[in-house]
């Protein structure tokens, strides 16, 4: 039998064979007591946990669907700076309003993805001609430069101010580009040159970023008339002014020009003495490629030691920024028009897009691809678009035009998947053995480099084109080209046409390709 102590024992909550309640072991009501204390916590943390889920879900609707998000000051699209003669260029906005004569001429900058108004700047008298994207100091000054009458004004192309305004320096004609050169007078602002033409003769004003005033006297190159000219710093930092003459393209330094402005000026211009070795006459003027060069072009506009494009009559050649040296040159009978410049293949080098004659292509390139046919048969006079190698100056592409199409105006937008899609303008040939035209209106063209035999063609009722570009808005986001027609005499004035729907439906097509 059990003993009272070893029932107790073995059931402890039982009465007690005397009757009497058992006393609770303290560790059973330590553990009662956690239990009831985690149960209320849990409790607790439970809404705590369902009230901050559902103000986080409060203000998260709220932001997005309730209070609007206002606009971004910079969406990252570039936006279109247009000059336009009218009497007003808004209801808001007349000639009248300013005090000038109607009409007269207004600086707009339209926005990139909208194309709404993002300022006007009203100026007066007839214009002569404008250029931006001019590097003279701080994002507070001035980037743009306009001549009309006889004035020259500089504006803010951010916010369309006018920074400063000077009378013409000379009624001689100005040759664009203006250049954009570092600080001569000390003031710690670049300044500009303006290359004037005068006959067989060029003189170069130099003006003050700061304020517009002239700087010095003006300097007269004696040679030959300039055709074209660019701004280029060596690889030792020198600078030099680079003249396309019809005898070929000669470097004259900035520091002789700017001492003959005035003496002293410019004392921190650096010296290239390997190049000033060369030079032929007492001006310094370097000879850099002599040949009939018809176009000067810089292989990257925003890098100012880019190599060079030259394009002469019979060849087009490659030449190093830095050494001015020849990389490699591409001989034919005829070429023209002006180059552009893509990625047709992914060697990373800037191939170049040229307009030249059939038959020059076939004797002048040593590279032929597959989807190239050396032996088709050719008509005499046939334009011709070609690809060539950046690298090597070989054939990579080609595509023979109807005569009397109009020029081809060549373009490439970049792409983010290291290649360009290339444009052009004109009317192919119907027939591989067909010399002659099928006629119709202009047409554009697209050219995918991974669809080489393929070419997209747009049809267009457009007619009298002044000026194309394709361009990329936005990276990897926003290709666009603009058409600006002009009006035959006695019509109405012409149109900015901004198209990028065709684009972008020929790059839907190409998307999901599996050989990206």
């Amino acid at each position: 039998m059990e003993t009272a102590e070893q029932a107790t024992e073995g059931s402890p909550l039982k009465p007690a064979g005397d009757g009497s309640e058992p006393a609770a072991a303290p560790a059973e009501l330590q553990k009662k007591s956690c239990q009831g204390g985690f149960s209320r916590m849990s409790h607790w943390r439970t809404a705590a946990f369902f009230l901050s889920l559902f103000l986080c879900l409060t203000v998260v609707f709220a932001f997005s669907f309730i209070i609007p998000c206002p606009e971004r000051p910079h969406d990252k699209v570039m936006d279109v700076l247009i000059v336009i003669r009218s009497p007003e260029s808004s209801p808001n906005k007349s000639c009248s309003d300013e005090g000038l004569t109607s009409p007269c001429l207004f600086l707009l900058a339209l926005d990139g993805t909208k194309g709404e108004t993002l300022w006007e700047r009203p100026l007066g008298g007839e214009l002569n001609w404008a250029q931006c994207s001019l590097q003279t100091g701080t994002s507070s000054s001035w980037h743009c430069l306009l001549s009309h009458s006889d004035n020259l004004t500089a504006v803010n192309k951010h916010s369309g101010a006018v920074f400063w305004q000077q009378p013409r320096p000379s009624v001689l004609p100005v040759s664009l580009p203006v250049l954009s050169v570092p600080d001569l007078d000390g003031d710690r602002v670049g300044d500009v040159v303006l290359v004037l033409l005068n006959g067989t003769q060029t003189q170069m004003v130099l003006l003050s970023g700061q304020t517009g005033d002239r700087i010095g006297s003006e300097v007269t190159i004696g040679g030959g008339a300039v055709q074209s000219h660019l701004l280029h710093r060596t690889e030792g930092g020198s600078y030099y002014v680079l003249l396309q003459r019809a005898s070929g393209v000669f470097g004259l330094p900035l520091r002789e020009v700017a001492a003959r402005a005035k003496p002293g000026l410019g004392p921190d211009l650096k010296r290239d003495k390997h190049l000033e070795k060369t030079a032929s006459n007492a001006m310094g003027l370097v000879p850099i490629y002599l040949s009939e060069a018809r176009r000067l072009l810089r292989i990257k506009d925003w890098d100012d030691s880019s190599d060079l494009l030259v394009v002469s009559r019979r060849e087009v050649a490659l030449v190093d920024g830095l050494s001015l040296k020849r990389i490699w040159r591409f001989n034919g009978s005829s070429t023209g028009g002006f180059p552009s410049f893509g990625h047709f293949n992914r060697d990373e080098v800037l191939d170049l897009v040229v307009e030249v004659e059939d038959d020059d292509v076939r004797n002048s390139t040593k590279t032929f691809l597959p989807h190239v046919d050396p032996f088709r048969p050719l008509g005499p006079s046939v334009l011709q678009v070609a690809i060539l190698d950046g690298g090597t100056g070989g054939l990579l592409w080609e595509e023979q035009l109807q005569p009397g199409a109009g020029p081809p105006r060549l373009s490439a937008v970049h792409t983010t998947n290291s290649v360009s899609v290339f444009m052009f303008w004109g009317l192919i040939r119907s027939g591989s053995n067909s010399s002659e035209s099928s006629g119709g209106s202009q047409r554009s063209y697209m050219l995918h480099p991974l669809y080489p035999n393929v070419l997209l063609e747009f049809s267009h009722d457009v007619e009298r084109i002044v000026a194309y570009r394709a361009t990329l808005m936005e990276r990897g986001r926003h290709a666009a080209y603009f058409l600006l027609t002009g009006p035959e005499a006695g019509e109405a004035g012409g149109a900015v046409t901004h198209s990028d729907a065709e684009i972008r439906e020929a790059f839907n097509r190409l998307r999901f390709s599996s050989d990206w």
